[in-house]
């Protein structure tokens, strides 16, 4: 008896890890414009996902303080199947909002966006 229930633990565990979406978690993005760099906490909201900068370094890696800490800059983050997401992305530096594009492979993380015909991308790696 209890050797089933030890099985019967093991395939809900794997089935909710299963479950768990790849784009949630922390992840320690690429340079901005600055060199510096953050730690982004992606979460769910509702029926989407969203992104908050929970803190900011310098390239020396000092933690910095800036106005975007705390601030949700992603946001209406949906699933597309296969590591594919999209959803909108706030640029800070030039006080717009784009449409965003996450591909998610494992530990790392590829965010594109686009500014009319001028497209960027950045690579992140998850820190948890």
């Amino acid at each position: 008896m209890a050797r089933k229930s030890a099985i019967l633990a093991l395939v809900l565990l794997a089935g909710g890890a299963a479950q768990a979406e790849p784009i949630v978690g922390t992840w320690l993005t690429g340079p901005d414009n600055k060199d510096q760099v953050a730690h982004m906490q992606i979460t769910r909201c509702g029926d989407a996902f969203c992104g908050t900068v929970l803190r900011a370094f310098d390239e020396a890696g000092q933690q910095v303080t800036t106005p975007n800490v705390g601030k949700r800059v992603i946001w209406d983050v949906t699933a597309q199947g296969n590591g594919v997401y999209q959803g909108k992305v706030l640029l800070p530096l030039y006080k717009t909002t784009v449409d965003g594009a996450f591909q998610v492979a494992g530990n790392q993380l590829v965010l594109k966006g686009c500014m009319g015909p001028i497209c960027r991308s950045q690579s992140w790696t998850r820190l948890r």
